[in-house]
């Protein structure tokens, strides 16, 4: 049984930037133990948005009994962890404090070492747990805060080579999303939208200057509402499978472009997709088709791993843990946290 604990690495993971409160155990960075996730959806839908400070009471409410369903789920006990990985940012600094102070206090009563964990590097390591990463690898990220094309030479190396002016892409979704009546969150709505409609309104692409990988999207968000501010004044019915299926159209070439293109210049080994929007399934064809053309793999992990989860913690937490990254006590929420 010695040996065994030698070679094998467990990491509890936490998880609490935004609105699911969420706790895992993962073994050697790849193999989910369990992974519980308590979503609040049902709470911010009326808002058509998330409230800060309703997600943090929920966190409070919910932690205990997450962190307890994660173990029994696990059948393992705080003596088989090896340490506590923790989203220290970036996210709501209120919901955030509520996993770091969880996790502080786990590793001080427990006597664990504490990793403080990127959100982003989370929703990059999520693809680790299907599959080994091949370097150099480029990585997509796009989500409801984050749209970033990050460049990994190996691992827990991050150069974010291209990154949102403005609205991320999951942003600009939900804006459209609330002009179209839609309820909250917006993605998956348009994205099934979009599917029965046409592609017939002509929104822009912003592609900026020839050499950058950066995006924009407010520019696209304004002409989608002042479209529909348009047509209602004159009385005209737009449909909104078409504006669906033309705004997404729009997001999806800006995105798979820039990606294919970064994918060359660097010559990447693989490519991978993460964040929430990764589970767009017109973003996911595009993407197929696109890189089946130049022959880079591409990684894009099951709809259950791209949304926010703490098994992608634990799992770039094991990398962290492996180079011997540790935090203090002292470890903060830091909401606006630089990828590095």
């Amino acid at each position: 049984m010695g040996e065994f604990n030698m070679k094998d690495t467990y990491i509890l993971g936490i998880e609490t930037s935004c609105d699911e409160t969420a706790v895992a155990i993962v073994k050697n960075g790849r193999e989910i133990i369990s992974n519980v996730v308590a979503s609040q959806i049902e709470s911010h839908k009326r808002f058509g948005g998330v409230v800060p400070e309703i997600a943090s009471r929920h966190h409070v409410e919910q932690i205990t009994l997450v962190l307890e369903e994660a173990f029994q789920e696990s059948g393992l006990s705080f003596n088989d962890i090896d340490a506590i990985a923790v989203t220290e940012g970036p996210g709501l600094v209120g919901a955030l404090l509520i996993g770091v102070n969880a996790a502080k206090a786990l590793a001080f009563a427990n006597n664990k070492p504490l990793v403080g964990v990127h959100h982003i590097a989370g929703h990059i390591y999520a693809n680790q747990l299907m599959e080994e990463f091949q370097f150099p690898l480029l990585a997509l990220i796009v989500s409801g805060g984050h749209t970033e094309l990050v460049l990994m030479k190996e691992h827990g190396s991050y150069e974010v080579i291209g990154e949102t002016r403005d609205d991320a892409a999951g942003e600009a979704y939900d804006k459209v999303a609330r002009m179209l009546n839609l309820p909250y969150p917006g993605g998956p709505h348009i994205d099934r939208l979009a599917r029965e409609g046409e592609i017939s309104i002509d929104f822009p692409r912003a592609w900026l200057e020839e050499d950058s990988y950066d995006f924009s999207f407010s520019g696209l968000k304004s002409a989608v509402i002042n479209k529909i501010h348009n047509a209602n004044q004159k009385g005209i019915t737009l449909k909104p499978e078409d504006i669906a299926a033309s705004f997404q159209a729009s997001v999806i070439d800006v995105l798979v472009t820039k990606t294919v293109k970064a994918a060359k210049q660097y010559q990447v080994k693989q490519v991978i997709v993460a964040g929430g929007v990764a589970a767009n399934r017109g973003l996911r064809a595009e993407l197929e088709v696109r890189f089946s053309e130049t022959g880079i793999p591409l990684l894009i992990p099951p709809l259950k791993l791209c949304t926010d989860n703490a098994a992608m913690i634990a799992a770039a937490g094991t990398i962290d843990f492996e180079k011997g990254n540790r935090a203090g006590l002292d470890l903060n929420a830091n909401p606006s946290l630089l990828l590095k």
